[in-house]
């Protein structure tokens, strides 16, 4: 079998997807993704995993691109980059001669005016040109995936999916947290206004000093904001990265925040989740439908207010070490709810 994944933009955790669609569908796959020089793109190069090549997107003008995906001739079809041009033409190609192409997003259903007029425009004219299915990360995506005209035996879930094995590995330390519990938050993603960076710094800011929190926060990541961050005291700054260091992270610290604004899902939030960590949400953070019950293993505050952010971190840091070891084994039943073989089984289910 083969698969022919058109992406926009790789990240560590999709390898992992690839080894099971290796495995179980003992599948080859060609990855074209892109690569040009771009602020917004994690600084991320994909590691070689058996039978699945990767390919830049800067070597293939539109044309090349077809003649390359007709050439591969693959068995399905994967697109995240609908805003690439070169993408679309291609799977219309393969669409012609029958291939199954999978349309795959992650965007929550807000009903913005917005996306009104755009799913007026997929249900007319993209679905019916270029997708046969879509494959959807969660609740809000599959009332997406309805109003683009997608039926329901044309939608597949559990598209996106941490690396569940790796972490789970952290949570492996729980026991280690018992006697003296890690007294730090820790955020991890881009320092950027639309993540609710700068709410996280102006929260963490009044919770150390105007209610003499005593947990530090530690921020992973890179962006614009990060000026801001090393300015506040009690944050510490690490730059982008990998994947085993955020897991070794993970035993060190006592619960992980996540404040954007709008995530339109949050693998992150999977990540820790499976590490065993309590943590807290923006309630526009997607993937908060799958990994987090409020009161059960952390909390979920109203999205652009800093003071409910203050609030639960206030809350989560007042926990006794035993009520945070019990939050973090429910993060982690939680995490079980999608992995990346769930992920592989999803595509090859449309087979």
């Amino acid at each position: 079998m083969k698969i022919l994944y058109l992406y926009s933009e790789i990240m560590p955790y999709q390898m992992e997807v690839f080894k099971y669609l290796v495995k179980l569908g003992k599948a080859e796959i060609a990855v074209v993704h892109w690569d040009a020089s771009d602020s917004r793109l994690t600084p991320y190069s994909p590691d070689g995993v058996n039978k699945v090549n990767f390919y830049p997107r800067s070597k293939y003008d539109n044309d090349a691109l077809s003649k390359f995906s007709l050439k591969y001739n693959p068995d399905i079809v994967y697109v995240s980059g609908w805003q690439d041009f070169g993408y679309l033409l291609a799977v219309r190609k393969l669409k012609k001669l029958g291939k199954p192409v999978v349309s795959g997003f992650d965007d929550q259903w807000l009903g913005s005016f917005k996306q009104v007029i755009g799913s007026y425009f997929m249900r007319l004219f993209l679905r019916n040109l270029f997708f046969t299915h879509a494959w959807i990360s969660g609740d809000q995506q599959y009332l997406y995936a309805k109003k683009m005209g997608f039926q329901n035996g044309r939608i597949i879930r559990n598209l996106l999916s941490c690396d569940t094995g790796l972490f789970h590995s952290s949570s492996l330390a729980l026991h280690k947290k018992e006697k003296s519990y890690p007294r730090t938050f820790l955020y991890v993603g881009s320092f950027r206004h639309i993540k609710g960076v700068d709410i996280l710094i102006e929260a963490y800011h009044l919770y150390k000093q105007k209610y003499k929190g005593d947990w530090n926060l530690i921020c992973v990541g890179n962006g614009e904001l990060e000026g801001e961050l090393l300015h506040v005291s009690g944050i510490t700054v690490i730059p982008f990265s990998t994947q085993d260091v955020l897991m070794n992270l993970a035993k060190e610290v006592g619960a992980f925040i996540m404040p954007s604004r709008l995530d339109q899902w949050g693998v992150a939030a999977h990540e820790f989740a499976s590490a065993g960590l309590p943590i807290i949400l923006s309630e526009n953070v997607g993937a908060s439908s799958s990994f987090l019950i409020h009161n059960y293993n952390g909390y979920i505050y109203q999205n652009n207010s800093v003071d409910e952010l203050v609030k639960f971190m206030l809350k989560m840091s007042s926990n006794g070490s035993d009520d945070l070891m019990e939050m973090g084994r429910r993060s982690k039943f939680l995490s079980n709810r999608i992995s990346p073989e769930l992920t592989a089984a999803s595509l090859l289910s449309i087979l």
